[in-house]
């Protein structure tokens, strides 16, 4: 068992209960993203055993940040929206030097991997223009509604594992991101049962396809996910701050977020 996973399934799982911050962005700063999605489609195949120990330490850790971190994310976004994105926008660009080194984009990028990388970086940031403002929490639950929950979780997986694109908000544009966090938080089980199901169908059938193409057109995905990593900064970015003490904090945890890319990017690049 890789154990050192656990921390790095925190970081995951505590990025994916956040609007506009992709677990599958956090897998690419920390260097394992080409590995995640090997190790997911190769958990389905006769060499299923190898895997176990790469993805079960990775699931307990995010499963427990889901669970521990949810109210702690709400609480940090209900209260500091503003530092918060800040510190997640440190640590995306922090780390944009690091996924240039490991692409080699010096060496490989040619023209067409410069227009996928504008791309992937348009595509995300055109999220950002999307409204966000969703209904309150579903109280009438019945077949119909679990179905809705049940695809809500395979679009937002099937995001969450593309570097860039945030499968909260996903569910936040959908209307279903304030229903499946506070099922979370109360342990709805129903609610949770449908909602993982459908996440764990959606992560299977991404990453069979994401596989295909990191095997056949490394280059050309890179870029694309590169371009990805870069347009999630205007999705997250929350404007600039107009109060001095919020400007202040914003700054520091902007900061903290650089300095926790250059030391993950030592850690797991070097």
């Amino acid at each position: 068992m890789e154990w050192k996973n656990i921390y790095r399934g925190l970081l995951m799982g505590a990025s994916d209960v956040v609007p506009g911050v992709s677990g599958g962005t956090i897998a690419v700063i920390l260097g394992i993203y080409d590995r995640l999605i090997a190790s997911v489609n190769g958990f389905f195949s006769k060499e299923w055993k190898q895997h176990l120990g790469f993805l079960v330490p990775l699931g307990v850790g995010i499963v427990g940040a889901v669970f521990a971190l949810a109210n702690l994310i709400e609480w940090l976004f209900d209260h500091y929206p503003g530092p918060t994105q800040f510190f997640f926008l440190g640590l995306i660009i922090g780390v944009l030097p690091f996924l240039f080194h490991k692409a080699e984009a010096k060496q490989n990028f040619k023209v067409n991997h410069v227009i996928l990388l504008l791309l992937g970086t348009i595509l995300v940031a055109s999220i950002a223009f999307f409204p966000a403002d969703e209904p309150d929490k579903i109280v009438n639950l019945d077949i119909g509604t679990y179905v809705y929950l049940f695809f809500a979780g395979f679009i937002a997986s099937s995001a969450m594992i593309l570097p860039g694109i945030s499968g909260s908000l996903i569910l936040l544009i959908i209307g279903a991101y304030t229903t499946i966090i506070n099922a979370i938080s109360n342990f709805k089980l129903d609610i949770i049962f449908v909602v993982g199901a459908g996440i764990l169908i959606g992560i299977i059938v991404m990453s069979k396809i994401i596989h295909y193409f990191l095997a056949r057109y490394p280059s050309a995905t890179y870029a694309l996910v590169i371009g990805l990593v870069i347009g999630s900064v205007v999705v997250i970015f929350p404007g600039w701050p107009q109060e001095l003490p919020i400007v202040i904090l914003s700054i520091v945890t902007f900061a903290a977020g650089l300095a926790a890319a250059v030391l993950l990017g030592k850690v797991e690049y070097e």
